[in-house]
């Protein structure tokens, strides 16, 4: 899916700056509020974390970014609770109407939309019984698709050439998992790639190291 929070990679957003010593976790209070409004979010609406992650990337460009990292996050957790019917789709407004002491009549919870989804086992890990296709050292490729849906390949990695450094532990696939089709665990592989072969040869020389998933690879032609 191309939503705005594919960002990686595209030009326009300034120097990330870097945490600074004893700052706190949370700027605001409110910061806080929202954080656990959204892990509270994911359990009562019955969305996994990839659809909680697929839910921020399906917000509108205002939604992301105008309202800082913790505004997302609110601003997903609003649509999941929607999406699974916990609340009406005007509930959310009629309650901040009340809360600036409005007098607004709540509307009716609508019946439950939960998904369906029960894990095989906690959290993501899983094991996967087919052999690993690639190897420490294999120069691998990721594939150029555009999924419609959710995915954790980066756009500016696609079709781009890096080298196999590691296997990690096989996970849940999170193009299904994020949609409630399955778990589809697959190898996952510490993909290098050149900054001159994903930016051009006039790009600093450094590299850039993804958690690829098998299915996000091919061998070079």
């Amino acid at each position: 899916m191309e939503g705005i929070a594919d960002m990686g990679g595209t030009p326009g957003w300034g120097p990330v700056r870097p945490p600074r010593a004893g700052e706190p976790v949370f700027e605001e209070p409110w910061q806080g509020r929202a954080f656990a409004l959204a892990i509270l979010s994911t359990r009562v609406s019955g969305y996994t974390v990839d659809g909680f992650r697929h839910a921020q990337e399906r917000l509108d460009r205002a939604a992301y970014l105008d309202e800082g990292y913790f505004g997302r996050w609110l601003n997903a957790a609003e649509l999941m609770l929607t999406e699974s019917a916990v609340l009406a789709p005007s509930a959310v407004e009629a309650r901040a109407r009340n809360l600036r002491g409005e007098r607004v009549e709540e509307p009716p919870a609508p019946e439950p939309a939960r998904p369906d989804h029960t894990p095989t086992a906690e959290g993501s890990l899983r094991t996967v019984d087919t052999p690993p296709a690639f190897a420490a050292g294999d120069r691998v490729r990721a594939r150029d698709f555009s999924p419609p849906g959710h995915t954790r390949l980066p756009r500016y990695l696609r079709g781009h050439t890096g080298v196999v450094d590691l296997l990690q532990p096989a996970a849940v696939l999170p193009d299904t998992h994020a949609h409630f089709l399955g778990e589809n665990p697959q190898h996952v592989y510490s993909v290098r790639f050149d900054s001159r072969e994903l930016w051009g040869e006039g790009a600093e020389p450094f590299s850039v190291t993804a958690e690829l998933f098998e299915s996000y690879l091919e061998t070079p032609s």
